[in-house]
C-alpha cells in the first residue's frame, strides 16, 4: 500500500503532475491523467490501483509522444514504435500508440513513402539514394514502387549539379570527383554519362 503525500501540479505547460509518497518516492504523470483517476494527498493506493495508474500513464505518454514525433516529420507505424521505445516508452504502449494513431488515421505508410520520395526529389537526388531513405525510414517495400513512380524526372537537376561541379573547363579531375559525387546522390552510371554528354563534357575514358 502507498500512501500520498503530495499532488503537486506542472509549472508549465507540457510538463507533468508530480505525485509524492509518503516512502519518499515520487511519480511524474500526465496531467490528465492524475485528474482522471481522481488523486489526493491522504489517498492509498494498493498493489493492483498502482499498476492500473501506472498502465494508464504509460499508455498516455506513449500518445503523447507519438502525436508530437508525427507533427515534426513524416513517419512510418515501424519506425515511431521504433522512436517511441528510445525516448523511453515501453513496447507495449508504443505498440497501443501506433494502433491508436491508425485508427485515427492520423498515419499512413504509402503517404509516408510519399512524402519521402518528394522530399528526396526536391533535393536533387537520384533513384538510388531515394530508395535508401526509403529503407532507413523503415517503409515497407509494397509502398516503395507506387511513391517512386510519381518521383519526377530527375535529369535537368542531376545536370545543374553536374555543371556546378565542372566549372567553365573540367579537366579529368573535375569529371571524376563530380561523377563520385552524383553517384553519392543516388545517379546511375547510365544517367550521369547521358548528362556529361549533353553538357559537352564526356570523360576521355
Amino acid at each position: 500500500m502507498k500512501k500520498i503525500t503530495a499532488v503537486i501540479p506542472p509549472k508549465r505547460p507540457g510538463s507533468r503532475t508530480t505525485v509524492c509518497f509518503s516512502d519518499g518516492t515520487s511519480w511524474k504523470l500526465i496531467p490528465l491523467v492524475a485528474e482522471e483517476q481522481g488523486l489526493f494527498p491522504g489517498m492509498e493506493l494498493d498493489d493492483a490501483a498502482f499498476e492500473r495508474i501506472r498502465a494508464a500513464n504509460g499508455e498516455a505518454s506513449a500518445k503523447q509522444r507519438a502525436v508530437r514525433i508525427i507533427s515534426a516529420a513524416g513517419v512510418t507505424k515501424q519506425d515511431l514504435e521504433r522512436r517511441l521505445c528510445q525516448k523511453g516508452e515501453q513496447a507495449q504502449d508504443a505498440k497501443k500508440a501506433v494502433a491508436w494513431l491508425d485508427e485515427l488515421h492520423l498515419i499512413d505508410d504509402a503517404e509516408t513513402a510519399r512524402q519521402i520520395v518528394a522530399r528526396g526529389a526536391a533535393r536533387g537526388y537520384g533513384e538510388k539514394r531515394i530508395k535508401q531513405m526509403l529503407f532507413e525510414k523503415r517503409v515497407p517495400r509494397v509502398y516503395w514502387e507506387q511513391a517512386l513512380s510519381a518521383m519526377p524526372d530527375q535529369s535537368d537537376a542531376l545536370e545543374q549539379f553536374l555543371a556546378s561541379r565542372l566549372g567553365a573547363e573540367p579537366d579529368e579531375k573535375a569529371r571524376r570527383s563530380a561523377v563520385s559525387a552524383a553517384a553519392r546522390r543516388g545517379f546511375s552510371w547510365q544517367e550521369i554519362s547521358a548528362a556529361l554528354a549533353r553538357l559537352g563534357a564526356e570523360p576521355e575514358d
